[in-house]
């Protein structure tokens, strides 16, 4: 196994109609990862695009996984990354919408369940294992009556919209704080008051 590699998956759906939507916001913290690593996103035969590199010279290695398949069905990609660099699965970090947080919050954790999130899910069939690290960024439920399933398939709201570059920003921050530092020190900045 690669000891100082990190596999960090950011979950969304391919094409541009769908860059801008909630359920995207993982890839969005993950185009801000790839400009601090000095990344750029290319494809890779495990489907999915990556960016490879480093935070800091001699620190771990991030790699930076989109995947090409659609939410439900990121488990392929990410078990091909995970078997094709060598990472255990306590190396990767999954970013992803949570609807059950409140927007511009963040939850990390280990393992657990999937919440109903099929991404999550999806991934942790292929894996054989649910024990990954999850950056949860909080995406809020969708006002009314209005249809889970509708509300994360559109863009963030106007008023979202000014705060979504701190959040994707502070997501990104707790990546960085996870691999260099571990999951209870990112826990702790980030859970706080």
């Amino acid at each position: 196994m690669a000891e100082n590699t990190w596999l960090v998956v950011g979950l969304g759906n391919p094409g541009e109609q769908y860059a801008r939507n909630r359920h995207n916001v993982g890839q969005m913290v993950l185009d801000e990862l790839a400009k601090r690593i000095g990344g750029t996103f290319k494809a890779h035969k495990g489907n999915a695009r990556i960016a490879e590199g480093r935070l800091v010279p001699g620190g771990p290695k991030l790699v930076l996984v989109k995947p090409n398949s659609y939410m439900n069905l990121s488990g392929g990609p990410t078990s091909a990354l995970a078997s094709f660099f060598g990472v255990d699965p306590s190396h990767i970090v999954v970013v992803h919408d949570e609807l059950d947080i409140p927007f511009d919050t963040l939850k990390l954790k280990q393992g657990g369940g999937h919440g109903g999130h099929n991404g999550i899910r999806d991934i942790a069939a292929a894996l054989k294992t649910p024990e990954f690290l999850r950056v949860r960024v909080g995406i809020g439920r969708p006002p009314g009556r209005q249809d889970a399933a509708d509300f994360v398939l559109r863009d963030f709201a106007g008023p979202e919209r000014e705060q979504l570059p701190i959040l994707i920003a502070d997501a990104a921050d707790a990546v960085e704080i996870v691999v260099n530092d571990g999951l209870l020190a990112a826990q702790s900045k980030f859970h706080g008051a």
